[in-house]
This record gives structure tokens, sequence and C-alpha cells, in this order.
């Protein structure tokens, strides 16, 4: 499977996950089967701009794990049948191990956030 982790910097498996979906420097898409990273520039970072998402269209991601996400982000991720996991956790092979473990929960635009720093408890699987 090929999941997209926003991410503060590139350092493979390591990357520290950045806050925000839409606030992401970089999208790291990982292949969970040969541990293979690619990052992917994002570059128009901003909340509400929604840049992110056109990145992803051409990345054949299957789903996203993200600390926070916007609705609009949500609803265009879904057109393009990309599934959305919220997770806590600090770095991408910490949140793809709870996505292994089915510990992360499906995202849906009631649970998008209004605002950065929104404080959103959607766990690690710790």
């Amino acid at each position: 499977m090929r999941v997209c982790i926003p991410v503060e910097q590139d350092l493979g498996l390591a990357s520290p996950l950045c806050p925000h979906f839409g606030g992401a420097p970089l999208l790291l898409v990982v292949d969970t089967e040969t541990g293979q990273c690619q990052p992917l520039v994002n570059k128009s970072s901003g909340h509400g701009m929604c840049g992110a998402v056109t990145v992803l269209q051409s990345a054949s991601v299957e789903a996203l794990i993200v600390g926070g996400i916007g609705a609009g982000a949500i609803a265009k991720l879904a057109a393009i049948d990309i599934k959305v996991y919220a997770t806590t956790c600090a770095t991408v092979d910490e949140a793809l191990a709870a996505l292994e473990r089915s510990e992360l929960k499906r995202v849906d635009a009631s649970q998008a956030c209004g605002q950065h720093g929104h404080g959103h408890d959607h766990g690690c699987g710790h």
C-alpha cells in the first residue's frame, strides 16, 4: 500500500510528522511493502489552500495519515478515493506501525480541524 504522511523534514521513516496536512512542507509517500520513501514538496502549503491534495492526485496514494486536516481537504481526498486516518504519533514509522495494527481511526468531515491546535485526540496506539 502507498501511504502519504505530512512531515516537517525528510528523514525517511524517522521523519517527524507535521501537525497539519495543509501546512506540511513535505509529503512523504511510503510503500508499506518495500519501505521505500518518496518525498513530495508541498509548494502551496498553508491552511485552507488544499494544494497538498493536488500533489497527491498523481502519486498513486491509497491512504493518508495526519495529525489534523480541514473539511475541504477531506472532501477532495474522498473524491479521489484516498482514505484519511488520524494520529498523534511523532514519527512516520510510529504512524505506519499504528496503521498496521489497525489502531488509527478513519477521519471524516465531522472530525475536521476548525483551526490549527485543535486538540483532537486520535491516538498513536501507545
